[in-house]
């Protein structure tokens, strides 16, 4: 299983970039559990899209807490942004991605609060928007 959610060659480019972590200085505890099993179960959450509570620990070896720190750690360490960086490089190299069509929008960039204009905007309606929208539906039994 642990093969089939991080497959080698995603492996061999994800492995330099995952932080290595110091040694314990008192020595003894678990062992580590392995970098690439807890990285198989991260992607497959990921790609089931399902809580940490539902991850199968079984099929990885690697428990819910184990595998839900390591994501928080290799987030803080920016993991995911390397990753992405390094696809896009090697999908670059090989001419796959036509950077002519790329788009930037509010997820990628932060947009400006207020704008750049220096002034204030006046309000064009009356009454603010209500800030909850109610939908009414009919429930059907079979």
């Amino acid at each position: 299983m642990i093969r089939t959610w991080a497959p080698d060659d995603f492996w061999q480019v994800a492995q330099p970039l995952i932080p290595v972590q110091a040694r314990r200085r008192q020595g003894g505890g678990k062992r580590r559990a392995d970098d690439r099993a807890v990285l198989a179960a991260i992607v497959y959450l990921v790609q089931a899209g399902c809580s940490w509570w539902k991850l199968p620990a079984q099929l990885f070896g690697v428990s819910r807490s184990t595998a839900h720190r390591r994501f928080t750690q290799w987030t803080v360490a920016g993991l995911w942004e390397q990753l992405h960086q390094q696809f896009l490089h090697g999908l670059g190299v090989i001419s796959e991605i036509d950077w002519s069509r790329a788009v930037v929008d509010s997820i990628s960039v932060r947009a400006e609060k207020r704008g750049t204009s220096p002034g204030q905007i006046r309000l064009t309606a009356a009454n603010q928007a209500a800030r909850y929208t109610y939908c009414v539906t009919a429930v059907v039994y079979p």
